[in-house]
């Protein structure tokens, strides 16, 4: 998707902005999988999530290219919107945010606190998208989809800190969302001329990546009603499933109450907050201990934006929606 020099300029642009994110080794995570762990914590971002870094370019390249901009408009479930309002608003750009009825209280006030005018519509991300396509395209704003080459450069600045920091890592677990971390993560890897596995991560109540991954063409599913709103995906980008099918090892499917154990987890081995989309590598990699035992894997802690009425339901044990004792 990129190539290196591409990439090394992303890197340059974003650590202007931000400094990089640190990755972790953590004993009791370590003891926990049999294996040597490295937690790439992009909850420590200035939003708390990966995303920051895609809209942070992705806005610089829409500057560069000239294109008249009377305003921004995007549809998210949270990171992806924070990313483009706080990047919009270093700009002095308008930015209008669609999201799902019922979409997380604290992401939409993370929003609205970065300067997003924000829009419920729709039961879905996908919903609450093709209403914000429809509307820039009435009132004349720029829309900045969830996947881009743009976004995908910007977020593979985390990989590039990852793999460079850390050598010889066997596996990667990256959570799909709508795709751009981990074609990222496979780019950097690729433009570093590396041999690292690559895994995709979904829900198996949003499995659409995984069931087009394995069809090798795009699978949409009629519902995507997993507490980890971050992948909560219905409708794959085909630019993005692209980049998947040529360049991931596999993709595995982790449940709700697997995601839930992971955030106990995070909280009990390193007391890092994560929301369910970033404790689902981890969940993952607890799948897979017997294929990864002894061996030195990357986990994508993509964020931390986690309701607290959400984690605390998981900390007293229960999985949020189904309300069962995990």
């Amino acid at each position: 998707m990129f190539s290196l020099k591409e990439l090394e300029e992303a890197v340059g642009f974003v650590h202007g902005a931000m400094p990089p994110t640190p990755q972790y080794s953590w004993p009791l995570l370590c003891e926990r999988l049999g294996c040597e762990v490295w937690v790439k914590h992009e909850n420590h971002t200035p939003t708390g999530a990966f995303k920051l870094r895609g809209g942070l370019v992705f806005l610089k390249e829409l500057l560069a290219s000239g294109e008249a901009i009377n305003g921004i408009i995007t549809a998210t479930r949270g990171n992806h919107g924070q990313s483009i309002a706080l990047a919009g608003r270093n700009h002095g750009l308008p930015v209008t945010v669609y999201v799902p009825h019922g979409n997380s209280t604290e992401k939409n006030e993370a929003m609205r606190a970065f300067g997003a005018e924000l829009v419920e519509h729709g039961a879905d991300f996908d919903e609450a998208r093709v209403e914000a396509d429809r509307v820039a395209s009435e009132k004349g704003l720029t829309f900045v989809p969830s996947f881009h080459r743009w976004l995908a450069r910007g977020v593979a600045t985390y990989a590039y800190e990852l793999f460079r920091s850390v050598e010889d890592l066997d596996t990667v677990y990256v959570p799909i969302g709508l795709g751009s971390g981990i074609c990222g993560v496979i780019s950097t890897r690729d433009a570093l001329g590396l041999g690292t596995k690559v895994v995709g991560v979904v829900a198996e109540n949003a499995p659409a990546y995984a069931m087009s991954f394995e069809a090798g063409e795009v699978r949409e599913t009629n519902a995507a009603a997993t507490f980890a709103d971050g992948i909560a995906c219905r409708v794959p980008s085909r630019e993005a499933l692209s980049v998947i099918c040529r360049g991931a090892d596999r993709i595995v499917t982790v449940s709700e109450d697997e995601i839930a154990d992971a955030i106990r987890a995070y909280y009990a081995d390193t007391h890092n907050l994560a929301e369910g989309a970033g404790a689902a590598a981890l969940a993952a990699a607890t799948r897979e201990t017997e294929a990864i035992r002894g061996r030195r894997i990357g986990l994508i802690l993509t964020g931390g934006n986690v309701d607290a009425p959400i984690f605390r339901s998981v900390l007293s044990g229960k999985t949020p929606g189904l309300y069962r004792t995990a």
